[in-house]
């Protein structure tokens, strides 16, 4: 498959593929793109494997538009839009380790529906211990 034509709105990149079939990611996965003014996002190029911005430094491959995950889960949706969070202390304070909490963010590894519930429910602990506080 290979992308030839983008577009954007608030959320998210669209690509078209050669046969007319339409895809889509998160933005929320290229905060630089997400960030950046469609004049920006407009200086690209299509090389044999993919998008790149130079001006921006950001990369898509033509591959991840196929991947399952274009839409963040809720957890990962929390921590890609709430960047002031210490990820490394959050899996301390959690019991898990910070690496493995990154790449379940980032959609390295995929955590198990229990291993992801845990870390909501602890974000929700978090969040009514602030409200108490």
């Amino acid at each position: 498959m290979k992308i030839t034509e983008i577009r954007f709105d608030a959320s998210y990149i669209y690509g078209k593929d050669e046969k007319g079939m339409e895809y889509k990611q998160s933005l929320l996965w290229y905060p630089k793109l997400q960030a950046a003014s469609e004049e920006e996002r407009m200086k690209y190029s299509i090389g044999l494997g993919g998008i790149h911005w130079r001006n921006l430094d950001e990369d898509i491959s033509f591959e991840s538009f196929e991947y399952e995950d274009a839409e963040p889960s809720a957890m990962q949706r929390f921590f890609l839009t709430h960047k002031e969070i210490n990820v490394a202390e959050f899996a301390r304070m959690m019991g898990i380790n910070p690496t493995l909490l990154r790449n379940y963010i980032n959609g390295f590894k995929k955590p198990s529906k229990e291993r992801e519930q845990e870390i909501i429910d602890y974000i929700h602990k978090l969040g009514k211990e602030m409200i108490a506080a």
